[in-house]
Parts: C-alpha cells; sequence; structure tokens
C-alpha cells in the first residue's frame, strides 16, 4: 500500500519528523553532485573527445566556465524556491505548468538516458576484467547488471542512498586526483597529435567538442532536484551545487589534459577505457591500470546510484502538481521510496542500452549527444527564470552591484544553454526535439479532465503526510505564487539586460 494513500498515525508521523534527521547534510549533498557529475563519463571521455584532437580542451575549457555560471544560477534558484523538483520547480513558478511540464518531460529523457550512458562507459572498464573481447550480448548483460544494481539500492531508502554515495564518491577521486596531479609529470607533447584533427574548422571543432564535454557535467543541479531531501537546504544546496562543480572541474580539466599526454593519439581514439591505457603507460604494467578499472566501476555505481534517485524525484514532484502520471507520486515503506519512478526509468535505461548496442564509441557518443540536448533545456529554462527574476524583482531587492553581477552570470548560462544547442548538431537537434515533443500528448492527457487527478496533488495534505522529497512546510499542494504583471508583448535580451541594470527612479 502506498504512502500517500493512507494517512499515518501519530506514532508513525513521530518516526517520519525523525527520519527528517537523516536527511543528506552538506557532506552528502556535495557527495549526491560530485557523484552525479563524475561517473564514469569522465573515464570514458578522453576517448570521445580525442577525434577533435587538443582543440578539445580549449572546448572543456569553455564548457566549465559555462557550467559554473549555470551552478551559481541553480544555487540562486534554490534559494528563492525552495523543495524538490530543481528545474521543474522553477520553470513552473517563472512560465506556468506547460513550462514546467516540458522542463520535467526533457530532464526526466535526460536522467534515464543518461544511466544508458554511464552504463555502456562502466562496461569499457568491466571489460578490463571479463568478456575481453567485447562480445556484444556479454556486454549488454553486464551493462544491465550496472544499471539494476544501483536501483535495488535505491529501492532500500534514502539512507543507504546516501552512505553509498560518500563511499563510491571517496573511492572514485583517488585515481582521478593522481592523474590530475602526478599524471601531469609523465605528459609529452609527442602524444597529442595535431592540434585540430577534426578536419573541419576550429569553431565547428570547439562547439562539437563541447557538446560532448557538457555530458561530464551534466548532474551539477542534483542538489537542487533533491532540495526536499537535503537538511537546511537554502544554505546546503547552493554551497554543495558550487562546491561540488568546482571540485569536478580541476579534477576533469588537468586529468584530461593528462590522459591527452600519455596515451598516444591514435591509440587514444580507440580506447575503451583510456584512464587505464594512461595508467599503464605511467607505470610500464597493467597492475596500476587494473586499478584504475577497479576505481572506474565503482564510480560508475555512484553515478548510477546518484541518477537512478534523480530519475525519481522530478517526476515525483511534477506528479504532485498533477503534471506527471499519478502513478510517479506514490511512495512505499518507511522510506517514502518512489518505486514506479526507479523501476520505469531503469527499464527505460534498459531498453535504450540494447536497442543501441553496437560499439563502444558509437552507443556512448550518440546517447551522450541525445542527453546534453535534453538536459540544456532545462538548463535554458532555468537560467530563463532567474533572469526574469532578475528583472521583476532584482531591482528591488539587490543593490546595483550584486544586481550586474547577477545578470552577468546569468547571461552567461544563457549563452552557454544556447551553444550547447548548436554544437549538438543537427540530428541530434531534430531527434531531441521530437523527443522531447512527444511528452505533448501526455500533458494533454493528464489535462483532460479540469477537476480530476490532473489539478489535484497526488497525496492527500495533512499531518503524517510528509515525505522526505519536500520540506515539512511543503506537504500540501504548493500555494500559488504572486507574479508581478506582464507584458503581452515580446522583449529582447538586451532590452531586459538594459532594464534590469537600469536604476528605478526615486518618487
Amino acid at each position: 500500500m502506498s504512502a500517500p494513500d493512507h494517512p499515518d498515525p501519530p506514532a508513525a508521523a513521530a518516526r517520519g519528523q525523525r527520519r527528517t534527521d537523516t536527511r543528506f547534510g552538506l557532506p552528502a549533498a556535495t557527495a549526491l553532485v560530485v557523484g552525479s557529475i563524475i561517473g564514469t563519463g569522465v573515464f570514458a571521455l578522453p576517448s570521445a573527445l580525442a577525434p577533435y584532437g587538443p582543440i578539445a580542451l580549449v572546448a572543456f575549457v569553455a564548457v566549465t566556465v559555462g557550467a559554473l555560471a549555470l551552478a551559481v544560477v541553480f544555487g540562486r534558484l534554490s534559494e528563492r524556491v525552495p523543495g524538490s523538483g530543481g528545474p521543474y520547480v522553477y520553470a513552473r513558478e517563472a512560465f506556468g505548468e506547460f513550462a514546467g511540464f516540458l522542463t520535467a518531460w526533457s530532464y526526466w529523457i535526460t536522467a534515464w538516458a543518461g544511466n544508458a550512458a554511464i552504463a555502456v562507459a562502466w562496461v569499457g572498464y568491466v571489460e578490463v576484467f571479463v568478456n575481453k573481447g567485447h562480445h556484444t550480448w556479454a556486454s549488454i548483460t553486464i551493462a544491465l547488471a550496472g544499471l539494476w544494481l544501483p536501483a535495488a539500492v535505491n529501492l532500500t531508502g534514502v539512507r543507504n542512498i546516501g552512505a553509498f554515495q560518500v563511499v563510491t564518491t571517496v573511492l572514485k577521486f583517488l585515481p582521478l586526483g593522481f592523474m590530475a596531479t602526478a599524471g601531469l609529470l609523465f605528459v609529452k607533447s609527442g602524444n597529442f597529435g595535431a592540434f585540430n584533427a577534426s578536419g573541419g574548422s576550429a569553431i565547428g571543432a570547439i562547439s562539437a567538442a563541447g557538446a560532448i564535454a557538457l555530458f561530464s557535467y551534466i548532474g551539477l543541479e542534483t542538489a537542487s532536484v533533491a532540495a526536499g531531501r537535503v537538511r537546511d537546504p537554502k544554505r546546503n544546496v547552493p554551497r554543495a551545487t558550487v562546491y561540488g562543480t568546482l571540485a569536478c572541474a580541476v579534477i576533469y580539466l588537468l586529468g584530461t589534459l593528462a590522459v591527452f599526454g600519455t596515451v598516444p593519439h591514435g591509440r587514444l581514439v580507440g580506447s575503451t577505457a583510456p584512464f587505464t591505457d594512461a595508467f599503464n603507460t605511467i607505470a610500464g604494467g597493467t597492475w596500476a591500470g587494473n586499478l584504475v578499472a577497479a576505481a572506474a566501476i565503482v564510480s560508475g555505481l555512484g553515478a548510477l546510484n546518484g541518477w537512478t534517485l534523480i530519475c525519481a524525484e522530478m517526476p515525483l514532484a511534477a506528479a504532485r502538481d498533477g503534471l506527471f502520471p499519478s502513478a510517479f507520486a506514490k511512495v512505499r515503506g518507511h522510506g517514502r521510496v518512489p518505486v514506479f519512478g526507479i523501476v520505469s526509468a531503469t527499464l527505460l535505461a534498459s531498453l535504450l542500452t540494447v536497442v543501441s548496442y553496437t560499439q563502444f564509441t558509437k552507443v556512448f557518443t550518440e546517447i551522450v549527444l541525445l542527453s546534453v540536448l535534453t538536459a540544456v533545456i532545462p538548463y535554458l529554462v532555468s537560467a530563463a527564470a532567474q533572469l526574469l527574476w532578475l528583472v521583476q524583482r532584482g531591482r528591488a531587492e539587490l543593490d546595483r552591484r550584486r544586481l550586474a553581477r547577477g545578470v552577468t552570470v546569468t547571461v552567461l548560462a544563457l549563452v552557454f544553454s544556447y551553444w550547447s544547442i548548436q554544437g549538438s548538431g543537427y540530428q541530434t537537434v531534430y531527434y531531441g526535439l521530437f523527443t522531447i515533443l512527444l511528452g505533448v500528448p501526455v500533458y494533454i492527457w493528464l489535462k483532460r479532465e479540469p477537476s480530476g487527478n490532473a489539478t489535484a496533488p497526488a497525496a492527500p495534505s495533512g499531518p503524517g503526510t510528509a515525505d522526505p522529497a519536500r520540506p515539512p512546510a511543503d506537504t500540501s499542494a504548493p500555494a500559488p505564487v504572486a507574479h508581478p504583471a506582464r507584458t503581452a508583448h515580446s522583449v529582447g535580451l538586451p532590452t531586459i539586460i538594459l532594464r534590469a541594470l537600469r536604476p528605478r527612479h526615486q518618487h
């Protein structure tokens, strides 16, 4: 029996109140961000970027700047709009229900499709030890095991999720930290190859490589998505988001540079485990590479653990507002586990893996690009929501200096999001947009009865019905948010920026 269907008795409610003390603190929230950002994708990324040559490192720097801008934006948004849901609640609060639904739909696709990409990269490191011949169906079996083991951990409750996340985050940092520091001592310039190996223009190579590199930062918003499970979210979510993204940025840039400089370019292009190859080159054997492969396996399980949680958290928040099928809002057991969200996302990721699995590089890159596109849409909408607030309310609540800084960072995040879409390529944009727009019939179906389930929260309000996915004050449907009057005509981005920075008239 799902928890929302029957209010808890007083004793159970008391236990639920005590359970709020076991929510993620700052270390666990930061580990959620780091663990979601650093999966096996970073361990496979050098191979995906290698066809572009060292110019891909320029793209990586540009992506890092944009990712840090997004991290700051999400931190500010989480301070203003508390509760689980992240980009979904920001879009709904700023632009209404339909924008909120499309954002939740797009991000949900990102979450489970991204899990498929992580699983594919994870297989490359598992096969350092088994299935060394890379037989297709054996690889698929390994990938499915990687998807369902973290799902099983998630089904046991939030306490085990947090503990698993902290342990795997610590273990994954050891080899990456070594490569980002000591590995730089073994870099040889002859290994880098041609600066632009793509055969096209420099701008085109940077854009294409940047779209792939962005996948390595998807997950920076996960603390805001699971804000309802974080202790003191207004303080801890922004800090976890920025601290986690900064830590990953340092590791990513230096680690990728070291791999490019230690593994010859021709070999790196065809590698399925580039960090293992780099360590083997440094140590002159196979034992060091095996240690890295083991760490990558643990890292992948940690990333899949965090992302499986996220796969269920945003649909849970949207379903409670009647903007996702009601099955996603049902939770079970004392841990209030969103079983349907976890299982359905893992099934979809499994199906995508089975259907698309042909060879490592093709599968990883194509799924990465689809995940990037469907993630950038929520990023863009979130940045737009922050810019809208700065224009409407910022001049009244912020001094000129903080307002200018906020507008600059938010516009940078917007530009970065547009650039990432452009770099995804025409085919990816086509299929990605088609996939996102498939949500429109779902929205119509949800809203088919104005007085039915689509407009009512999935769980009744009242004592004992609180869920860890939301702060205690949000156990009922969210109150309507008062918005300043908006004009019907469109306003260009330059006009918005000028209005935001123009001092208000004093009367």
